[in-house]
């Protein structure tokens, strides 16, 4: 494999951002490739893009928009599964090892999604969920965030691989609806269907929605309610 030097931002991105980059890249792929007036993360032997997004898409929405008229391209999105937390003091002596108590699942997806409905389905773009479980090393340093008490992350890699998630064709997020055809559902109806919080079924509906997979048919009460869009209304949506 060819490598390129060090561009803007791979000095800093972590140890899961660079095994993904090679993992999708492949044995006869490169990285850190120009396309056009841009940087992607990796170019495959076949020529397909591939790009490692571990944020949400907003920052991608226009560089994928233009990339993609004239290119094939792969949007590699981690979904943390479990989570391994190491916690060093400044002098490297490791002060404690745990596990996190949240466990995410593919619908952490819209949390990213959210942000550019638009690259769901459009053509020549492919989204992959990568679910893996992850190692976080944090650093004592007082230089983090508040809400870790100053505790500052020092990088993330990649503990075990689960499986990917393939999303191409909008038709392939109606895995996202659990309901029927003619079934109405409010937020509240899709938690409870999905076991997920009301804020994440308030961002998946939201986009479902933007997507053109869903619809809004009324109120009830102070809760919008919903309908999975008709066939030909889909059918509409994917061909455009």
């Amino acid at each position: 494999m060819r490598k390129k030097a060090p561009s803007i931002g791979t000095e800093r991105e972590s140890s899961l951002h660079r095994e993904l980059k090679y993992r999708y890249s492949g044995k006869d792929g490169e990285t850190e490739i120009t396309a056009g007036d841009f940087v992607c993360d990796a170019r495959t032997g076949n020529g397909e893009l591939v790009e490692v997004q571990t944020g949400n898409f907003g920052p991608l929405k226009e560089k994928i928009k233009i990339l993609s008229q004239k290119n094939k391209i792969r949007i590699i999105h981690p979904i943390i599964i479990k989570k391994h937390i190491e916690l060093y003091d400044t002098r490297g002596t490791l002060v404690y090892r745990r596990k996190s108590p949240r466990k995410g699942s593919m619908w952490d997806l819209f949390k990213a999604l959210l942000y550019a409905p638009g690259l769901a389905g459009a053509k020549n773009i492919v989204i992959e969920l990568a679910c893996v479980d992850v190692l976080e090393k944090r650093i004592d340093d007082g230089k983090g965030s508040w809400r870790r008490k100053g505790v500052s992350i020092e990088d993330k890699s990649l503990l075990h691989w689960h499986e990917s998630i393939v999303l191409q064709k909008l038709k392939d997020y109606c895995r996202f609806i659990p309901f029927e055809k003619d079934e109405t559902f409010t937020v509240r109806d899709f938690k409870e269907k999905t076991k997920i919080d009301i804020y994440l079924a308030r961002k998946c509906l939201y986009t479902l929605d933007k997507m053109g997979l869903v619809k809004r048919i009324g109120k009830q009460g102070r809760s919008i309610v919903y309908k999975k869009a008709d066939r030909k209304a889909l059918i509409n949506s994917i061909e455009n």
